[in-house]
């Protein structure tokens, strides 16, 4: 896929890749870039899921991402509360805004995953700010426009079915 440079299977293994891929931006702009001459200067994005917030991995990269201020690196939170074992709350009860502050990220709350314009607004806000990463909240519904399965894991990781498909 045109512009995709990285897919995974493993939680949290997106941003990971993503936070590596904006310090590789920010490291190489340092070293070539001149006055009128932005040789390197580029934007990473990330998408990222509930799953991937609970992952370890996630809370360690994100950390560093803050720590160095990789301004250009803005993630996509998939806010829909499911994971592939069900609705999240029994296990995932994180303030993830206030995570990320801490961390010291730039936070875009309330953004509606399935509005475009309140995406790219979203964006165009954490570009704004070019000191911090930014994380975008989107809140979704899993399976949005499905009659049965919409906000429900049974639509996480496997298909709708022929009948859902018909009802869609």
């Amino acid at each position: 896929t045109a512009g995709v440079e990285t897919t995974t299977g493993p939680l949290g293994q997106g941003i990971a890749n993503a936070v590596g891929m904006a310090i590789a931006e920010k490291t190489l702009a340092a070293q070539f870039n001149r006055p009128g001459h932005d040789i390197v200067d580029h934007y990473t994005y990330a998408f990222m899921g509930d799953g991937c917030m609970m992952e370890g991995i996630s809370h360690e990269v994100c950390s560093l991402a803050g720590t160095l201020k990789l301004g250009k690196l803005v993630a996509f939170y998939d806010d829909n509360g499911i994971s592939i074992d069900g609705h999240v709350e029994g296990w995932f009860t994180d303030d993830t805004a206030k995570r990320f502050e801490a961390y010291g990220w730039h936070v875009v709350r309330g953004v509606d995953g399935h509005d475009a314009d309140a995406i790219k607004r979203a964006v165009e806000e954490a570009r704004a700010v070019t000191d911090k990463p930014s994380l975008l909240m989107c809140k979704t519904i899993i399976g949005f426009g499905s009659p049965n399965k919409a906000g429900t894991h049974d639509s996480h990781g496997a298909p709708l079915g022929d009948a859902e498909i018909a009802l869609t």
